[in-house]
């Protein structure tokens, strides 16, 4: 809801927000004829087509079609909602949003988030401490050490050792006036089973930070180094709280995100020291899951960035049967997937390691796509020296195979499949033709899903750049004086404006109806990526005051408008016309004297 603050707020972080500097820390921009140019960061390119007007507070690519002002810029790059970018902005400057009165469970709630967030941060601070200053967190860095991790990948991921003992950390925080409450709320202390009092979760264990997306300390993994209990677990992460959910984390996402959405693609491994190694070792766009499944949420946030996943799991039997699973998971959320697996039985770590990051590049270009990786797991694993083994084989490679709709790649792998099972292609044919049909029989039954896949905006295909340039000269003038929108309606049709133009005359009606001024932030509100877009090359491209310097521009694109519109008119009036020559001499006689008119009107209305 709109509100007076909220407006004032909203000027305040754009008054001060230079698009120039906060374009230039994500992407490299040279001067050049009175703009900023660079390669866009929203699609790959080799040419500069990206622009930023830092005079008119806009940016437009003009390989894309992406286009909007600083907040619609932050808001494609961190993948945020509009709005959620104008805070983030406000955030980096300092200025605090207007408060909205919360009901008491909400400020109770929000108030206890809080103190849970500090805790961990407070714990981090502890464990990093102990990990680099303490005699005791020497055997953590012996390990880390050992393990190839440098003194500046543990800074950057506050890498921490927790000592052996069972009370150290519970007895610190309750002398700081936290409460044990709250400590196991949040995951680092449990509940002594057979008398009262709490003791430390983690002890004697590496401890790796977990952090949501936006940096906040949400929990913990801990990798023990000694213990004489056979039965403790290898990895310890912290439980599920109202923070820390496996779920919804990818753990490395926070500080990994630009990189992904850099590279286009995510690299997603299976533990955290996998993901560590990699990173320090200059592979940044990397993440891995907790210890639990891929999910659908992970996807969901990984395609956030980028549209590419490529899973480099261990290569072990478990982490090639948790590929197999991740895999259609992915594929139903749109994603473009592909494998990786590590040579020699080794895991990503020990793999780049030993053979350097150049190494492991190469792995990951010549990743298998999901189709490829999926045919071999299961070939490799059919008893193929028999028919229902075969049958099987196939049955199981079917429903990644049958998303395939280009023709000549369904060929080919018609073709593989038949000669890996020495089927004849005719049976592979119609056994691929039955799942198809069954599939889109299951996928008609139902409920309409929308893909969470990123889509970046792209411009509408106008017929005539004459039409196009007329329209986006008319739509400047009445963006800036709205009083003109009556008259722009009453003399020119629609009809040669695109979708997105519409939807941009819509929201100048209504702010004209409202007797408000069309605004970048109103309209962000409102419309689409493309119709966003498209206001941005049209503000961008003229003047902010175009009715003192673009008049005779705005009234030729007038004529070619009406033009666009009578000339249409003709044509439709000659090809019907053509339908009575031999059956209705008078009726046919009529079609063209209007068509004539036409003509007439139409020649008239020629621009200088």
């Amino acid at each position: 809801m709109r509100s007076s603050e909220l407006d004032e707020f909203v000027e305040r972080v754009r008054e001060r927000s230079d698009i120039y500097s906060v374009v230039s820390q994500y992407v490299p921009l040279t001067q050049k004829s009175g703009r900023y140019w660079g390669r866009c960061p929203f699609h790959n390119e080799k040419t500069a087509s990206f622009t930023v007007n830092a005079d008119k507070g806009l940016f437009y690519c003009f390989g894309c079609g992406a286009g909007g002002d600083v907040f619609k810029f932050l808001s494609l790059i961190e993948n945020v909602k509009y709005f959620e970018a104008i805070k983030l902005q406000a955030g980096r400057l300092g200025i605090e949003l207007p408060a909205r009165k919360l009901s008491p469970e909400e400020d109770r709630r929000r108030r206890e988030e809080k103190i849970l967030l500090k805790l961990n941060e407070l714990a981090q601070d502890f464990y990093h401490e102990c990990l680099i200053k303490t005699a005791r967190g020497e055997v953590g860095r012996k390990y880390l050490a050992g393990r190839g991790i440098s003194a500046e990948t543990i800074e950057t991921f506050k890498l921490g050792f927790a000592p052996d003992e069972w009370e150290n950390l519970v007895n610190r925080f309750t002398r700081q006036d936290f409460t044990p409450q709250q400590l196991e709320a949040v995951g680092l202390v449990a509940k002594r089973k057979n008398s009262s009092g709490y003791y430390d979760r983690f002890r004697r264990r590496v401890m790796i930070p977990i952090a949501d997306i936006h940096g906040h300390v949400v929990g913990f993994g801990g990798r023990i180094l000694q213990s004489d209990d056979d039965t403790a677990p290898k990895y310890l992460n912290t439980p599920e709280t109202v923070l820390f959910n496996k779920r919804n984390l990818l753990f490395g996402l926070d500080k990994s995100a630009r990189a992904i959405n850099a590279a286009g693609a995510a690299i997603v491994v299976e533990g955290y020291m996998d993901a560590i190694s990699l990173f320090s070792a200059g592979v940044k766009n990397v993440v891995a899951t907790l210890g639990t499944a891929f999910t659908p949420e992970h996807a969901k946030l990984i395609l956030r960035y980028a549209k590419k996943i490529i899973f480099c799991y261990d290569s072990d039997e478990a982490g090639q049967r948790a590929t197999v699973r991740a895999l259609p998971i992915v594929q139903a959320e749109g994603a473009e997937v592909f494998v990786v697996k590590v040579p020699d039985g080794k895991d990503p770590d020990e793999f780049i390691r030993k053979h350097g990051k150049t190494a492991f590049d190469k792995l990951t270009q010549n990743a298998a796509t999901l189709i490829d990786y999926r045919m071999k797991y299961v070939l490799a694993r059919a008893e193929l020296d028999t028919v229902q083994g075969k049958i099987r084989a196939l049955q199981e490679i079917l429903p990644v195979v049958v998303k395939i709709t280009d023709s000549v790649t369904r060929n080919e792998y018609t073709k593989k499949i038949a000669s890996a099972l020495v089927f004849d292609e005719q049976l592979v044919i119609d056994a691929w033709n039955k799942f198809l049909k069954q599939s889109e029989q299951t996928t008609a039954d139902e409920p309409e899903k929308k893909s969470s896949a990123v889509k970046r905006p792209r411009l509408a295909e106008e017929s005539k750049p004459t039409i196009r340039e007329a329209c986006e000269v008319i739509l400047r003038m009445i963006w800036h004086e709205p009083d003109m929108l009556e008259y722009v309606l009453a003399v020119v049709s629609n009809e040669n404006f695109s979708a997105a133009h519409k939807e941009i005359i819509a929201y100048i009606k209504n702010c004209v109806e409202r007797g408000a001024r069309p605004d970048q932030f109103g309209a962000a509100e409102i419309l689409s990526d493309e119709a966003t877009a498209q206001l941005s090359r049209i503000l961008m491209n003229g003047s902010d005051d175009p009715r003192t310097s673009e008049m005779q521009l705005f009234n030729d694109s007038i004529q070619i408008m009406k033009r666009a519109a009578l000339k249409k008119r003709y044509n439709e009036l000659m090809a019907q016309a053509k339908a009575y020559i031999s059956s209705d001499e008078d009726i046919y006689a009529k079609m063209v004297y209007e068509s004539l008119e036409l003509k007439h009107q139409i020649d008239k209305l020629k621009v200088n």
